[in-house]
């Protein structure tokens, strides 16, 4: 274990592009009440903004991740749009935003159109039963916003049912509960590339 996570923070902490650890989250039937609460959050339409108590950190927590994110994402208009959307989303669902781009980083290495061989898709690597579960039919997991607003859902789910444990939440998260790659592949992201020091709300 201790081997993967120096291995995941060199990866971080260093540069090159971390390799994908696409997985497939595993459907697993849901309480009533449970299904209404995700149902709910996943169909909330408000416009997604930056939440800080000063507008200067927002700007400053933007122009940083934006220069982290670059060479991925060479658009500046999409880069943006991408980080605002993490950062609405993952504070919404009371996540750390840079945890959030760690799992993207891992998931599908900022490829919008990313599909794994289990058919999870997009930035978060949603599978798609989660749409028919939790959402509606016609909800697009490529789409930008739908698909970071069920990333996060998720996550917060699978937090919720371990009691805060991110290790055990995020293996749920991959399809890989118990294994230790994963866990710590978003944590070494989480902690080393996507780190930062200032406020992030």
């Amino acid at each position: 274990m201790k081997h993967v996570a120096s291995l995941a923070l060199a990866a971080a902490t260093l540069g090159p592009p971390f390799p994908a650890f696409s997985g497939a989250q595993v459907y697993e039937p849901l309480a009533d009440s449970v299904r209404s609460a995700l149902y709910a959050a996943v169909t909330d339409r408000a416009v997604p903004v930056l939440s800080f108590r000063k507008p200067e950190d927002a700007h400053k927590w933007l122009f940083e991740m934006s220069k982290r994110l670059q060479k991925r994402i060479p658009d500046r208009k999409e880069r943006v749009a991408l980080l605002k959307t993490v950062h609405y989303e993952a504070t919404r669902a009371g996540l750390d935003p840079q945890l959030v781009l760690g799992l993207i980083e891992v998931e599908s290495g900022f490829r919008k159109y990313a599909v794994s061989s289990a058919g999870a898709r997009g930035y978060t690597q949603v599978m798609p039963f989660w749409t028919r579960l939790i959402g509606g039919p016609r909800d697009n997991l490529f789409h930008l916003r739908t698909n970071l607003r069920y990333g996060c859902v998720i996550l917060r789910h699978y937090l919720t049912l371990e009691n805060g444990d991110y290790f055990r939440a995020l293996g749920r998260y991959n399809g890989s509960l118990g294994r230790a790659e994963y866990p710590n592949a978003v944590h070494a992201m989480w902690r080393g590339r996507w780190k930062y020091e200032g406020p992030i709300g």
